[in-house]
């Protein structure tokens, strides 16, 4: 193991920077911490009623940004919000495996066009722009040795994660062949505030606290020992912003998680404990999630700890604690 070093995250004072997607999850956390860091931050969302966009999360820092409705898929709009950024976190996606397989098409238009109208936009606007992308574990697919690192082969099991590889490699290569410095990171199962709820397909970890919050039922899929790796999102959004502040990051893929394996069953044990409420069952597989499940997931955080000196800090616990604390005070904004 590197040895563990506190990350530097410097002032972001003046300087722009475009989040798209950034009325979602990983965007609303990281336009918050933008803010705090003194950025000047425009949030880019196309507000999309099934992607968990949602106004309640920036309720707290909508004076001190700019709020833009309008959608990567349009070349043009999207051009005149890329012009005179210093950062682009590039959060904007369609972030459902399911989904993916039964309307591959507007994932293909989000993932893979709406990237490459960004870096289009970037490449003849503003060449110079520190770009971002927040790519998925899943883009590897099933692992064939753990702890997987950066190095391993991808094989996408269902097309959001194979777009968000196409996506990945788009962005390297402007890279590569136009010097625009990009970054990628494939976040694992990220969890905690401002996460939508509702809906199974987009976070499992908030669908379940938002489950055992209600007293609802959790069914966990027979038998509960397939392993993830869950990441908290303060976690996920220092790493965000180390990586646009480091020129080492550029061009470069990193794996960010907390490094440590849990079980479904496991997971779902502590959120019900934590909640005190709900309660769980096994049920069998799904054909449409058998079919994409990739099995257990170890992943090597070397890569990341080494050049950016990122560490996750929070634990499952204390993460689970906050960010049930988050939806049992604000379900209502998220319903």
């Amino acid at each position: 193991m590197p040895n563990k070093k506190e990350p530097t995250i410097k002032t972001m004072s003046q300087q722009n920077v475009l989040v798209t997607g950034g009325l979602g999850f990983i965007g609303s956390n990281l336009a918050h911490r933008l803010v705090s860091l003194g950025a000047n931050v425009t949030v880019y969302d196309a507000l999309l009623p099934q992607y968990g966009g949602n106004l309640a999360n920036i309720k707290e820092i909508k004076e001190k940004i700019r709020d833009v409705r309008a959608d990567v898929r349009d070349f043009d709009q999207l051009k005149e919000y890329v012009k005179d950024q210093d950062v682009i976190f590039n959060c904007a996606a369609q972030v459902s495996h399911i989904d993916s397989m039964n309307d591959p098409y507007s994932d293909i238009a989000i993932n893979c066009v709406g990237a490459i109208n960004l870096l289009e936009a970037a490449r003849r606007f503003n060449d110079d722009v520190k770009i971002v992308f927040t790519g998925t574990r899943s883009q590897i697919g099933k692992i064939d040795y753990s702890p997987a690192d950066e190095k391993h082969p991808e094989f996408s099991m269902d097309i959001y994660s194979a777009n968000k590889s196409a996506a990945e490699k788009y962005h390297l290569i402007y890279y590569r062949s136009y010097g625009i410095p990009t970054t990628s990171l494939r976040i694992s199962n990220a969890y905690g505030p401002r996460a939508q709820v509702k809906q199974k397909g987009y976070g499992v970890v908030n669908y379940l606290i938002r489950m055992a919050l209600q007293d609802e039922v959790i069914t966990v899929y027979e038998p509960g020992t397939q392993k993830r790796d869950f990441i908290y999102i303060d976690d996920v959004v220092d790493s965000m912003i180390l990586a646009a502040q480091s020129d080492l990051a550029n061009g470069e893929v990193f794996f960010v998680g907390s490094g440590i394996e849990t079980t479904f069953v496991d997971i779902v044990r502590l959120i019900i404990n934590i909640a005190c409420s709900g309660t769980w069952k096994f049920v069998p597989w799904p054909p449409e999630r058998k079919s994409i499940e990739v099995g257990d997931i170890a992943l090597d955080l070397g890569k990341i700890q080494n050049l950016l000196k990122w560490n996750p800090e929070v634990d499952l616990d204390e993460g689970l604690r906050r960010t049930v604390e988050y939806y049992r005070e604000r379900i209502r904004d998220y319903l």
